[in-house]
């Protein structure tokens, strides 16, 4: 069984612990991961790619600014964000997106963000990584980040942490968009995203940790971390009605496409 992590993130405070943590994601049968570098503040943009670059036959980087910072960011940091994922190493644009569960950042000010990854991903063909959640009270984020998309003309790239239900994956899957799953799915009271799940077709999803976050069962509340995304793949393939073998060999080779690294 080979495996692929399509979304994960590592802080500095995880630095010391990243090889272990490596080591037993080899060891539970992944392959590779995407690590995730995300804009923290001024001059502060993790350690993504110096972690790639340490493992760059097992991780490979994206770059964005994430919602909840859209209202934090300079133009120099957008130039920063413009010159470094045009680099050949970086492989994907974002995360980026909508989050209306929070708001740290105002709508207004994360849409305006949004579209900006939007034309650099277009503008250097790269995926755009997508983050959409939306508010308490429903759906909402959906309708707008389907809106943005269609108008900056990006039709390549995923939906990580997809969280929606069937009617917005065939809306991203009719865009052209991969969906990316959490373990969010093995959660209880996620009936209309394991809807989404058995309909959405298996070649255009893919696994994730999104660690250290929304470790799924039986480890939710634990940190998470990349060896633990076999997890998911076990829901989805019981969802799908299908092996996990399968599940892992046509999600290795969906986010091998993706991002265009070797496995």
């Amino acid at each position: 069984m080979r495996l692929v992590d399509s979304h994960c993130h590592f802080d500095r405070a995880d630095s010391a612990h990243v090889n272990a943590a490596l080591e037993r994601a080899r060891a539970a049968g992944l392959v590779h991961a995407v690590i995730v570098g995300q804009f923290q503040g001024p001059g502060d943009w993790g350690v993504a790619l110096e972690l790639a670059a340490a493992h760059p036959d097992f991780l490979t980087p994206t770059l964005g600014i994430h919602p909840h910072e859209a209202a934090r960011a300079t133009e120099a940091d957008f130039e920063h964000l413009e010159r470094t994922c045009a680099r050949p190493e970086l492989h994907a644009v974002g995360e980026a997106g909508l989050d209306y569960y929070y708001e740290h950042s105002p709508r207004d000010v994360q849409v305006q963000v949004f579209r900006r990854h939007c034309a650099l991903a277009r503008r250097l063909g790269k995926p755009l990584v997508v983050h959409v959640r939306e508010s308490t009270r429903g759906q909402d984020a959906h309708p707008d980040c389907e809106v943005i998309l269609k108008e900056e003309g990006v039709s390549r790239g995923v939906i990580h942490c997809f969280t929606g239900d069937t009617d917005a994956a065939r809306r991203y899957l009719d865009l052209g968009f991969m969906l990316s799953l959490s373990g969010v799915v093995t959660y209880k009271k996620t009936e209309a995203l394991q809807d989404a799940v058995r309909f959405a077709p298996l070649e255009r999803l893919m696994v994730e940790t999104d660690s250290p976050y929304l470790a799924p069962i039986p480890y939710r509340g634990k940190k998470n971390e990349p060896s633990y995304v076999v997890e998911t793949a076990k829901k989805v393939a019981e969802l799908k009605g299908v092996s996990l073998q399968q599940v892992a060999e046509v999600t290795t080779a969906n986010a091998a496409a993706l991002f265009g690294f070797t496995v």
